[in-house]
């Protein structure tokens, strides 16, 4: 058991700061901009902050504080925030999805200080609070020694690992992300086309099926079959999908590297395309085979 703090109470956070308490017993001192999340983990068996002053106070040295924060601006405010009121020796861990660079360029400035930061991947979404979270941290060797209790907590066994220097958590979850566009793209046209054929196929039948035994069986394929035997033809989800980022970091350091990676970047375009409707590209190359062959167009509702 050791003391942590941690700030950002989101969905993750929120579920996070609930694993440490109920499985590993650990003393969690929360804060976020949202005081009802606060009152809501202090109910669960948290201490609540009034700030993040007030946080780092609390904390005993050498510190543990776990941000669960969005990426970019965010990471550096809470940083400034608590960085007056820490010590030497204390650790920082960015359980984010920050961009890998940023997180080499906080690293230095935090060790100039004589502190640590680790660059903590994390993969679990909602469901992590039971199974636990997959962590790929980067960062100095010692600082992820000091913080290995909670990651032990947090992730199931052999669900944790030091990946390499700064950067190079959230390098490895930055891919892991990307790999996952692929596969999401890849069941996503796969069942699209089932649903197309001139079979009458039961979704959640199949996915269940596929999940016993098969090389494409799958948590994300267990997902599927649950959201097919909840809503058998999609008829209650819009056919949009945003990106969070990691998708286009991926393939923006894949053109860095010179690295083909074909399925990733289809599958970033694929979401980009779901968000036009009426698409002025579309319009071209109905307009364009109008024009070579004849073809009938449609006029625009």
């Amino acid at each position: 058991m050791m003391q942590i703090g941690f700030v950002g109470l989101g969905k993750m956070g929120a579920n996070m700061v609930r694993r440490l308490i109920e499985r590993g017993g650990h003393e969690v001192v929360v804060w976020d901009r949202d005081p009802r999340a606060i009152a809501e983990l202090a109910r669960a068996g948290a201490r609540g902050a009034e700030s993040p002053e007030d946080l780092a106070r609390t904390l005993a040295p050498p510190r543990v504080i776990w941000l669960m924060v969005p990426a970019g601006a965010p990471v550096d405010e809470a940083l400034d925030a608590l960085a007056g009121n820490t010590t030497r020796g204390d650790v920082f861990v960015d359980g984010g999805n920050s961009f890998y660079k940023d997180s080499m360029r906080r690293a230095g400035a935090l060790a100039a200080r004589g502190q640590h930061l680790l660059d903590a991947g994390t993969s679990g979404g909602v469901w992590g609070r039971e199974l636990g979270y997959c962590l790929m941290i980067g960062g100095a060797p010692e600082a992820f020694a000091h913080a290995r209790p909670v990651l032990e907590t947090l992730a199931p066994p052999d669900g944790f690992a030091h990946v390499g220097a700064s950067g190079a958590g959230h390098f490895c979850k930055m891919v892991h992300n990307g790999i996952e566009y692929g596969l999401m793209q890849a069941y996503a046209e796969g069942f699209a086309l089932m649903e197309a054929s001139p079979f009458e196929f039961d979704l959640a039948k199949v996915a269940t099926l596929w999940n016993q035994g098969s090389v494409v069986r799958s948590w994300l394929l267990e997902l599927a079959q649950r959201a097919f035997q909840d809503d058998p033809r999609l008829e209650k989800v819009a056919a949009w999908v945003d990106d969070t980022g990691e998708g286009r970091w991926t393939v923006q350091a894949a053109v860095e590297h010179a690295v083909p990676t074909p399925a990733i970047a289809a599958a970033l375009f694929a979401r980009f395309r779901s968000r036009q409707e009426q698409s002025f590209a579309d319009r071209v190359l109905a307009t364009l085979r109008k024009q070579f062959g004849g073809h009938a167009t449609k006029p625009r509702a």
